[in-house]
């Protein structure tokens, strides 16, 4: 992706936000000047990838296939005992005609909410022995206290206010239903691991590679520079 497509799609979900009065937390208005001077207070920021997200899957096609998230907060795996919470959250942004892949994760359970906007369409599949896709078997679905059982393949549509729970070994994908708008989706979940815990069908990329045709208006998740001691 091109830094100014990043910047664009950043830009476009803050307008949502505050169209929604959705306030965030001060990091994901950091400046990348901002981030230069940040010290060692700030390292859960960093170490929990907290903040903005964009993710094209490595594929160069982000208004077809990806969308805009921010992390507001997370555990760590790695360092439990510096970072203890075993939860956490999400915002996703996506527009008409984005497309989330087809993938599982191994550990978190999540539920995907949909928060304001148009409304969202979550296919659902099992995976079988061999974490390949089962597109045979029924699928059992948890939508807001609600239990039942479906069809492979059933796209579950989530108006805003509605959820989903997603089982690990879940395979999921979503994308925006024609006509109502972009939609802003909540996820409430375990701790999140991105570099680790998704298991794509087929398989995809996560982080994009960037051009840098213009400055940064934010850094990623995965840009910030090391502390200022």
């Amino acid at each position: 992706m091109k830094r100014s497509e990043v910047n664009a799609a950043l830009r476009e979900m803050e307008a949502m936000l505050r169209e929604y009065r959705v306030s965030l937390p001060d990091f994901c208005g950091f400046t990348p000047e901002d981030w230069q001077g940040k010290g060692h207070d700030f390292d859960e920021v960093r170490d929990n990838m907290l903040g903005w997200d964009i993710t094209d899957y490595g594929l160069g096609r982000f208004d077809e296939v990806g969308f805009s998230l921010i992390t507001l907060r997370n555990g760590n795996h790695a360092m439990p005992e510096v970072y203890p919470k075993t939860y956490a959250e999400k915002l996703l942004y996506l527009k008409e005609g984005q497309y989330a892949p087809m993938h599982f994760h191994w550990s978190k359970m999540e539920d995907i909410i949909n928060r304001a906007g148009g409304n969202v369409l979550i296919r659902v599949y099992r995976s079988d022995e061999s974490e390949e896709i089962d597109r045979e078997s029924p699928v059992t679905v948890h939508t807001d206290g609600r239990t039942r059982t479906v069809p492979a393949g059933t796209q579950i549509r989530l108006c805003p206010g509605q959820s989903i729970t997603i089982q690990p070994y879940l395979y999921h994908d979503f994308t925006v239903e024609p006509g109502g708008g972009p939609v802003l989706l909540g996820e409430v979940s375990q701790c999140n691991d991105d570099k680790n815990d998704n298991r794509f069908s087929p398989p995809v990329g996560r982080f994009p590679a960037i051009e840098e045709d213009e400055p940064p208006y934010r850094l990623l998740c995965s840009e910030y520079p090391a502390a200022k001691d």
